[in-house]
């Protein structure tokens, strides 16, 4: 257990040595170029680096209930679970087998590192699958998402369903396996459902612009009827608040029920863009890109129309755990600049810009 760090600096620290990694990255993009021997042995070093040190820092925290907020409900289920309890819930019932599991053998301490490893690998691995020798970029997105430290440290459970399901991505052509992974994602966080359901629509009709027109028809729908869409999916069973406050670090300190977030549509928007411009702009085919961006919509589009409810955060990262790599893959699948590195580590810049920002302007 890291317990030499007082825990009010566990985040800034975090967040601090991201930017520096954030700006080396930069400074290799203005000195050398894309494919340069030094270039990819510093992606390398860096990724492994910066991997190594999240799954320890992250999964070795201490634990408590006011910094990392769930962590204690986590332990004290733990707690019960290692002196007998049975399994307490059915709701994601394959988490609270895990941790029955684990509770009969392993120290809390070594639960909640694998834990981190579990959600901070599959963006490890899938990094890698995907983009081979250029893998680091991917994963140095995934790391300075904006959600990415709470769904680490907070909602745990949430964090690791969404890494699983990113990891049957990674197996994409043997479909049992996938289909194995997406329903024990489903297992683990029940509101994976909706990215699975999104993945099986898209095997049927995989059309960008017609996703895309939902997503756009999803912001007036929401704007002018938000609360009979949140009206009809609590009587569908999704208004029970259990689950409330993941993404906030305080119990829906910013999901509050406070109107339109036209802050979380414009952020959301940015993957949008990105998907938008190489698709129909740049003219980018590739059928999984296509998949994965159509997910994004779809559940993105969920969310804005349930924007309003305090029980909505949890849809919120059902699309944002997909952001860094729609934005990155375009960039790491075929060139489209004369200076890739240059253009990829400003949207890169861009991208940790808004996390920066959050923590440090907007909720200061």
């Amino acid at each position: 257990m890291i317990n030499f760090i007082p825990l009010e600096y566990y985040y800034p620290i975090y967040i601090n040595l991201m930017l520096l990694f954030v700006v080396f990255t930069i400074f290799h993009a203005l000195l050398l170029g894309l494919d340069d021997t030094k270039n990819v042995k510093y992606l390398s070093f860096t990724g492994n680096l910066i991997f190594l040190f999240l799954v320890v820092y992250m999964g070795l925290r201490p634990i408590s209930g006011m910094y990392f907020v769930d962590m204690a409900t986590y332990a004290r289920h733990y707690y019960n679970y290692a002196y007998g309890s049975p399994i307490l819930s059915n709701h994601d019932l394959g988490f609270h087998i895990f941790m029955k599991f684990c509770s009969g053998w392993m120290p809390i301490h070594l639960f909640f590192l694998v834990c981190a490893l579990l959600y901070i690998y599959p963006m490890y691995y899938i990094s890698k699958k995907f983009f081979g020798k250029y893998w680091f970029y991917s994963f140095l997105l995934f790391v300075v998402s904006f959600s990415f430290w709470t769904y680490g440290v907070n909602g745990i459970r949430n964090g690791i369903a969404t890494s699983i399901f990113l990891l049957a991505f990674s197996v994409k052509n043997k479909k049992v396996l996938m289909a194995l992974l997406m329903l024990l994602a489903c297992s683990f966080h029940k509101t994976l459902l909706l990215p699975t359901l999104a993945y099986i629509l898209t095997m049927f009709y995989n059309n960008p612009k017609t996703y895309l027109k939902i997503w756009l028809i999803a912001i007036p729908l929401s704007l002018f009827l938000g609360f009979v869409w949140i009206s009809l999916f609590t009587k569908l069973g999704f208004g029970d608040d259990r689950l409330g406050g993941y993404l906030t670090g305080e119990k829906d300190a910013k999901f509050e029920n406070v109107g339109f977030r036209w802050d979380f549509l414009i952020y959301s928007s940015s993957a949008v863009f990105a998907g938008w411009y190489f698709i129909f702009k740049k003219k980018f085919a590739d059928q999984n890109y296509y998949r994965l961006f159509n997910i994004y919509l779809i559940c993105n589009a969920f969310w804005i129309l349930v924007i309003r409810a305090n029980f909505s955060n949890r849809f919120a990262y059902i699309s944002w755990f997909m952001m860094s790599i729609i934005v990155v893959y375009p960039y790491l699948k075929s060139r489209f600049f004369e200076n890739q590195n240059l253009a990829l580590s400003k949207v890169i810049f861009l991208y940790f810009a808004f996390t920066y920002f959050m923590t440090y302007v907007y909720y200061a």
